[in-house]
């Protein structure tokens, strides 16, 4: 053939091939098979993160918050129902609603019942002599998770969280940090009880003879050891942290636990009272019995006797009032403990929007609304996303596939619970303190030259710590927000929402013991 007959598009072609040649080979997946669907469901490789780092995370978690599990169990022990009912329905409380966050929002946040709720039902309604039964309180439950589904399907809750002034968003980060510290220097014995101050640094004074090395007292560690592994074990943490070795909060962690059962094994050797009590604790018993008690006093009370109110003490309109109060007590300490919760962790885990707001915002509140209902329908309090799921953002956590981790080892800790209880609460008590650390950077973002942002601010943070409830500070910054707004004549720039949210506050600081 001559080179005129050559075919007119032959050496386009050719030019489409040679550049196509130049072009970079496209990037191989990084899983394969199931893995990559799995992969490509959570968005791990997208986010920056990979399984390890995730299943890392999701391990951290469940570390940091198995102890709500044993908690919440002793509380409603109180109350007439027994460890094990209590124990099995917050065990599968946590599962669903870890679950449905790692499926719905995937994001890595767990959920489990709220201590403050719990402590709220147990100790202010059921404990109070009032005649209120356990399955009562369920209800109250309940109409949270209705309440709540109602207003995220709506768009209102997200409206809620866009109502609290900036100034509060910026100090909430920092009160989370400052409380969850808090809560791990309780719980190691670091931070103690104390009549005069309310509380006091521990005891380490050898010569004095007033400090012990280990004791065990209703269920817990106390003296000087768990303090020291906990200030120890989040030492350790920050080290870690500075060498940038991956998963510094989970080996901080075991090695705090490793180290605990060391010292105790040495003080049980030498003769301690306090080791030989803390090593007879520890029981291995079926899990299913617990099951057996879950199926007769907790699952579906909700609906078979939770809407008798007939044992109550008072008269028709007392117990109207009650209800009103209760129900909205319970709505918002979980609407404000999770808004804080959700924003604080996704601040702290760069999980925001172009706009600062949480990523998949209306897919968490429905995560927790759903949570919430399931977790009444099983015997459990508000299942709410916890505060402690933070620690698995510090590790690394980033998408769905570390919740679902989470939620795998709470399903194993249904039938594990001796062993779950063998995670001693000095190492967790390093994992929030560290958290803490972390959190407190928040605190450059509030303009401190300004004075009413200064002291909004201020009282947010400070009401959680020492409130002890992350609702109580957000509610008292925006009581304070509004009433320095209007006294300093800038009252068109508090938005109607913020006075709903603030007039919703002071109802109940005033009506209930919140």
């Amino acid at each position: 053939m001559k080179e005129t007959d050559m075919p007119e598009d032959v050496e386009p072609k050719a030019e489409e091939a040679a550049a196509e040649s130049s072009l970079p080979a496209p990037e191989e997946p990084k899983y394969r098979g199931f893995l990559g669907k799995v992969d490509n469901f959570f968005g791990i490789t997208k986010s920056g993160s990979d399984f390890k780092r995730e299943t890392v995370a999701g391990l951290t978690t469940f570390m940091a918050m198995v102890y709500i599990l044993m908690v919440t169990a002793g509380m409603f022990e109180k109350t007439g129902v027994s460890y094990g009912a209590a124990y099995i329905a917050t065990a599968i409380g946590a599962v669903i609603g870890t679950m449905i966050m790692a499926f719905l929002a995937k994001m890595p946040l767990a959920q489990a019942s709220g201590m403050g709720i719990t402590a709220f039902l147990v100790y202010n309604l059921l404990l109070k002599g009032t005649g209120l039964t356990y399955a009562n309180c369920m209800v109250f439950t309940l109409i949270d998770g209705v309440v709540f589904l109602i207003l995220t399907v709506t768009g209102l809750r997200k409206k809620i969280f866009e109502a609290i002034p900036a100034g509060i968003r910026h100090a909430i980060p920092v009160g989370i940090g400052l409380f969850i510290a808090f809560i791990g220097m309780q719980q190691a014995g670091v931070i103690l009880n104390d009549e005069g101050t309310l509380v006091k640094f521990a005891s380490f004074d050898v010569l004095s003879g007033t400090a012990h090395f280990m004791t065990f007292e209703e269920g817990s560690v106390g003296g000087m050891l768990p303090a020291l592994i906990a200030i120890f074990g989040a030492l350790t943490i920050a080290v870690l942290s500075k060498k940038n070795v991956k998963g510094a909060i989970l080996w901080g962690m075991l090695g705090s636990t490793a180290l605990f059962f060391a010292a105790a094994g040495i003080a049980y050797a030498c003769g301690s009272t306090g080791a030989h009590a803390f090593f007879a604790s520890i029981t291995f018993n079926s899990p299913f019995a617990a099951f057996a008690d879950w199926g007769t006093q907790s699952v579906g009370q909700v609906f078979a006797s939770g809407f008798d109110f007939s044992n109550f003490s008072g008269n028709a309109g007392e117990l109207a009032l009650l209800i009103f109060t209760a129900a909205l007590s319970v709505c918002m300490l979980d609407m404000f403990d999770t808004i804080g919760t959700l924003y604080g962790a996704c601040v702290r885990g760069n999980l925001l929007d172009e706009k600062g707001m949480p990523i998949r915002m209306e897919r968490m509140m429905l995560a927790n609304a759903l949570a919430a209902s399931a977790g009444a329908i099983m015997g459990t309090s508000t299942v709410t996303t916890c505060v402690e799921s933070s620690s698995g953002v510090m590790a690394g956590g980033k998408t769905g596939f570390t919740a679902f981790v989470t939620g795998i080892l709470f399903l194993f800790a249904m039938f594990l619970s001796p062993i779950a209880q063998l995670i001693p609460s000095c190492a967790t008590g390093a994992a929030l303190i560290w958290v803490g650390v972390l959190m407190m950077n928040s605190v450059t973002k509030v303009d401190w030259s300004d004075a009413v942002d200064a002291i909004v601010a201020f009282l947010t943070f400070i009401v959680m710590l020492l409130g002890y409830s992350i609702s109580k500070g957000i509610g008292a910054g925006i009581i304070a927000y509004i009433f320095c707004k209007v006294c300093t004549g800038k009252i068109k720039e508090i938005h109607i929402a913020t006075w709903i949210i603030g007039a919703l506050f002071l109802a109940t600081f005033l009506l209930s013991a919140m």
